[in-house]
């Protein structure tokens, strides 16, 4: 029997060279040669191509790869090839052969991942915690793991894979993989995903990494110098986040939940790559207090990971989906509660406010779809929106079935039905209405077209006012700072406050004017010096805002130690839009910097630097 048709299946994915549609790659074997002195890799991959359609070519993306034989391995023909220009972020690699459809065919790719790859980053010792060996990992997400090995590079297909990887002596390799063992040779390591998953999702890091248990199907993974405070941060922790997930949206499937903590230039706060989650080090503060986005990157495990985007401008389907999830997870948790989780619900709308007021409301990168244009890199797509209006979106579906446990039904129904596939908001929206066929005579009046296609703030913001007694206060405090009335009895006292009410309270602070500056950082120094990465967000850009010149020096520490994509950008954007003092500063500290920074990231500060 068939499998049901989707809708996913008749759009097309334009950030990928490959012609998709006419094969499926089931399976990619991987055999990897780290080498840190010419940064490169040295690598075959073996691909298990079955054909769905007569073909005289398959297409395969490639990014900056040095390509050196094709071999169809059944008969040893050596097949011919060219490459060609795709977009600035790939090209196509064009390999020719008649292939007819249901063959099943085995190619292999021997090529060279050189050190100018994109998604293959290359650490000196110095940039690293322990500064005693260099560091490599990959990042995929969205179109970048086709620099690392040749691939369908859409998140439209999924395939399993397996990799050998050689590394140099007293290194070790990870891998997103639920199988691990160590290979018959010194410094070689084995990994199996018995999982299928998109291109994007397969990661490798190599360093010195040991790693400690956190929970009876968590380890963390770091360098020596980090790993204590890394197990004392996450431990105990990560199971009651899966098991909360599992009761809300069905089984866990990938075995291993572990988590590996990068040195600080890595981009993101986490990505979600399967068993093995990808962490920056700005969440170790000591204290558990930004471990939700660990809840975040588990959420994923069933949004995300398990039912997959088709595309990159339903890039919501993956992200507010997630939010949502893990919101849900985070009420569901005794440590945290409804309080706690309005409170970081209305943190994340304040950056989607900011970023609207940035951008104007009608920018079109404010649509819940985004139109990707052919040639466009779909990271350069990257903001707030799919996340907090995806989130407002889900709020809103939520809202017109009545109780949670409703909706959180038809979301565990929801991944059950679409385990291991690829969809588009189309496949999502028509089953809500199958599972809620009351609500399909006022599907008009739902204004679903508009929610995925008009740019600005959603129509529908969730009740957070559980979360009045935390946001209250603050609220009050920034307007007692600004001089505002009635506000002479407040007090100023925060000793107790947990952190996201404390950034609550910067947050407002940010929408006020003519705050007495020095009078604020002298009493809340464990504000102005904390090592919070939230709180230093936010403290910069109160104190570019105000053009707080004395505390300038924090501001360039807080780039200087870190790279992640969500604060170092809005800092920068903050400095250009401060006085000369400031600009001056952001020229020298990204000068001194850039080498350090993500690929991705370097070239969106220097467009922020260069904007005029």
């Amino acid at each position: 029997m068939a499998p049901a048709k989707l809708h996913s299946d008749d759009v097309l994915d334009v950030a990928t060279a490959s012609n998709y549609k006419d094969f499926n790659v089931r399976h990619y074997a991987l055999d990897l040669d780290v080498n840190f002195d010419s940064k490169s890799i040295d690598g075959t991959a073996i691909l298990d191509v079955e054909v769905l359609r007569p073909v005289d070519c398959v297409t395969l993306d490639i990014h900056t790869l040095e390509i050196k034989k094709i071999t169809q391995l059944y008969n040893g023909n050596v097949l011919d090839f060219d490459i060609k220009p795709f977009a600035a972020y790939g090209s196509s690699l064009n390999i020719k052969h008649k292939f007819e459809k249901e063959d099943s065919v085995k190619l292999e790719i021997q090529y060279t991942a050189p050190s100018t790859a994109p998604g293959v980053c290359w650490l000196e010792k110095e940039q690293t915690a322990g500064k005693k060996h260099p560091y490599m990992y990959t990042q995929g997400q969205a179109v970048l793991n086709r620099s690392f090995f040749p691939c369908v590079d859409t998140p439209a297909v999924k395939s399993t894979y397996s990799a050998t990887v050689k590394v140099p002596k007293g290194l070790r390799a990870v891998m997103s993989a639920d199988e691990w063992t160590d290979g018959e040779e010194p410094n070689v390591f084995k990994f199996n995903m018995t999982k299928p998953i998109p291109a994007y999702l397969v990661a490798l890091a190599v360093g010195d990494i040991k790693s400690a248990k956190i929970g009876p199907r968590s380890r963390v993974w770091t360098e020596p110098v980090m790993l204590d405070e890394a197990q004392a941060e996450f431990v105990d922790i990560i199971e009651q986040y899966i098991t909360t997930g599992e009761e809300l949206f069905g089984p866990y499937v990938w075995g291993r939940c572990d988590l590996l903590v990068l040195p600080p230039c890595f981009p993101y706060g986490g990505m979600e790559n399967p068993c093995l989650t990808f962490l920056t080090p700005t969440l170790i503060v000591g204290d558990k207090s930004l471990t939700h986005t660990v809840m975040h990157e588990i959420a994923h495990s069933w949004f995300g990971n398990l039912v997959t985007n088709a595309n990159w401008s339903d890039f919501w389907l993956n992200e507010g989906l997630t939010m949502y999830a893990q919101r849900r997870i985070c009420t569901s948790t005794e440590s945290f509660g409804e309080a706690y989780t309005c409170l970081e619900a209305r943190t994340g709308l304040a950056l989607l406010r900011e970023q609207m007021d940035d951008s104007g409301e009608d920018h079109h990168l404010n649509k819940l779809r985004v139109v990707i244009e052919p040639g466009v890199d779909p990271d350069d797509t990257y903001n707030e929106t799919p996340y907090e209006k995806g989130f407002c979106f889900c709020s809103f579906l939520q809202s017109q079935v009545g109780s949670l446990q409703k909706f959180d039904n038809f979301l565990k129904a929801y991944v059950e039905k679409f385990k291991y596939k690829s969809v588009v908001g189309e496949d999502f929206l028509q089953f809500y209405f199958e599972y809620f066929p009351e609500l399909k005579e006022k599907e008009n009046e739902l204004e679903l077209d508009k929610w995925l296609h008009t740019a600005g703030w959603p129509s529908f913001v969730p009740d957070l006012s559980a979360g009045d007694n935390l946001t209250k206060p603050a609220e009050q405090l920034a307007a007692m700072w600004a001089g505002e009335k009635d506000t002479e009895n407040v007090s100023r006292d925060i000793t107790g406050w947990p952190t996201y009410q404390v950034l609550h309270f910067l947050d407002q602070l940010m929408e006020k004017s003519n705050l007495p500056m020095k009078e604020i950082s002298d009493t809340y120094k464990h504000i102005s010096k904390s090592h919070n990465a939230e709180i230093q967000l936010r403290w910069s850009k109160v104190t570019l805002k105000n053009d707080y010149q004395p505390d300038f020096p924090q501001v360039r520490q807080f780039l200087e130690e870190q790279g992640k994509q969500k604060y170092t950008l809005p800092v920068y954007k903050a400095l250009m839009k401060s006085s000369e003092t400031a600009k001056k500063l952001a020229y020298e500290v990204f000068e001194n910097t850039k080498d350090q920074l993500h690929v991705n990231v370097r070239k969106r500060v220097h467009e922020i630097l260069h904007s005029d």
